[in-house]
């Protein structure tokens, strides 16, 4: 019997300290997800969630329940709007109006806050859930084999972070003393760089997230107002912990070379909303790619979008600023060199700005784009030839008769090949173009076979996508 005994308390010890070195290995959590890869990047696909607008109760648990269809659209990357506890004092209402400036109690209890003015890194917002659901967000998202990122608001905090009073020294100050606010932005405090403990600081909440909830990464908010050289030595320190994905808010190059993963592609943006609204054609387009391609650098990645949080509910919705072009546009973030990110309610095809500082709702009616999404996230997933990472498929433009309006352009890889066809114009158009045999039109599936020369007829804003065979 004592033989059992002592022969079961080795196997417990042994299990023990199996389970113990896994958990280490991790910086005290065990992953349940591979790593974080370069791979990943080549036909990862992101989505970005606000958790208060998501849903009509606007929980994690709510959001959750719904991973397995973000899942469909073979979505990779989960990014998170920020999930902290937000800040009081001098809390915005409007762009140009706080709370504080409200007198009616009731119109003032509508306004939530400004998600980016964070009054504690450390807290979860309890609107959302608590510390159990976010962590069955996390696994659920794992289990699904999509990889989480929250957002990360290094540059500033909200006026009533401990911070404010514990460390004075970690903020900007003015000429006469006084903590200041970046640009215009009065719902928050900016935090000074130049200060090492600061820096040690914002280090350590980082990683809390990391270790405690066993989340991927972050999308870093204005990634440029804060100093390259900490980001680049951030990135050192949380790889030591697990390998993270890193998302800037940015579109500055040397943000690249060590810390960031991804960029936000920013020009090629503007550039679909001015085709869109006929203030820009192709050739501006012709232009940006010829200029990406020649200022690349090997570790520069871009985000391309039609919408994010900021475009919505600043600029208007994709629908208000491209019209009946949302379509095309949509497929050309997948099509072009890049990483595509869908906005929450995209995929609803959703026409509404949300608001940022109160409770608002996204309609889950399924009429258009789910579909789309779901076809474009499957090619890029399985044909190399859309690869966009750092070791992207070549993009070849092809010329057409009608350079200003048509666009036409192949992407290969080890023997794929997927040529993109659009009239980038609100007229019907008929023009030929630089290439022949026979395709599958990948959105219908039908067997098509071109002719060198041959006249094509395409109908405004019209778009394919053909494999070569």
């Amino acid at each position: 019997m004592k033989k059992i005994v002592l022969f079961a308390l080795i196997l417990i010890a042994f299990f023990g300290c199996k389970k113990e070195k896994a958990v280490s290995q991790q910086g005290k959590i065990k992953n349940d997800i591979q790593p974080v890869t370069a791979a990943l990047m080549e036909n990862a696909v992101l989505y970005e969630a606000n958790i208060r607008q998501y849903s009509p109760e606007g929980t994690f648990n709510a959001f959750t329940s719904d991973i397995p269809k973000l899942k469909k659209m073979n979505v990779k990357i989960l990014w998170l709007m920020p999930v902290h506890e937000i800040g009081v004092k001098n809390r915005k209402a409007k762009e140009d109006l706080s709370v504080e400036q409200i007198t009616d109690s009731l119109e003032k209890a509508k306004y939530l806050g400004n998600p980016y003015a964070v009054k504690n890194y450390r807290s979860l917002n309890k609107d959302f859930g608590t510390p159990e659901d976010f962590k069955k967000l996390i696994k659920t998202a794992h289990q699904n084999g999509i990889y989480v990122i929250l957002d990360w608001v290094a540059n500033h905090t909200a006026w009533d972070h401990p911070w404010i009073t514990q460390h004075p020294d970690f903020y900007r100050h003015d000429a006469k003393g006084q903590m200041v606010s970046p640009f215009d932005w009065t719902d928050v405090a900016e935090l000074d760089y130049s200060n090492p403990n600061l820096r040690k600081a914002m280090l350590e909440e980082m990683k809390y997230w990391l270790t405690t909830y066993n989340i991927d990464g972050f999308r870093c908010d204005v990634a440029a107002e804060v100093p390259t050289d900490f980001w680049n030595s951030a990135r050192a320190e949380l790889n030591k912990i697990k390998p993270v994905f890193l998302l800037a808010e940015a579109e500055k190059e040397e943000l690249s070379q060590k810390a960031f993963d991804v960029q936000y592609g920013w020009e090629a943006h503007y550039i679909f909303n001015g085709i869109a609204q006929g203030k820009k054609t192709v050739k501006d387009w012709d232009k940006y790619a010829f200029k990406r391609d020649s200022l690349h650098l090997g570790n520069a990645v871009r985000m391309n979008f039609t919408s994010n949080h900021a475009e919505n509910s600043w600029n208007g919705t994709e629908y208000e600023r491209m019209g009946d072009a949302v379509e095309v546009f949509a497929a050309m973030t997948y099509m072009v060199p890049g990483m595509p990110l869908i906005y929450n309610g995209q995929e609803y095809d959703s026409d509404k700005r949300l608001k940022l500082f109160e409770k608002d709702t996204i309609a889950h009616s399924l009429s258009k784009m789910f579909s789309v999404y779901e076809k474009l996230g499957k090619l890029k997933m399985q044909n190399e030839a859309l690869n966009g990472g750092k070791k992207p498929g070549a993009y070849k433009r092809l010329a057409t008769s009608s350079d200003d309006k048509i666009l036409a352009f192949e992407r290969t890889k080890n023997n794929k090949k997927i040529i993109f066809v659009a009239n980038l114009n609100k007229e019907n158009s008929s023009f030929t173009v630089e290439t022949e045999g026979t395709f599958t039109d990948y959105m219908t599936q039908q067997e098509i076979t071109l002719a060198q020369g041959e006249t094509l007829h395409f109908k405004p804003w019209e778009y394919k996508i053909w494999i070569a065979k």
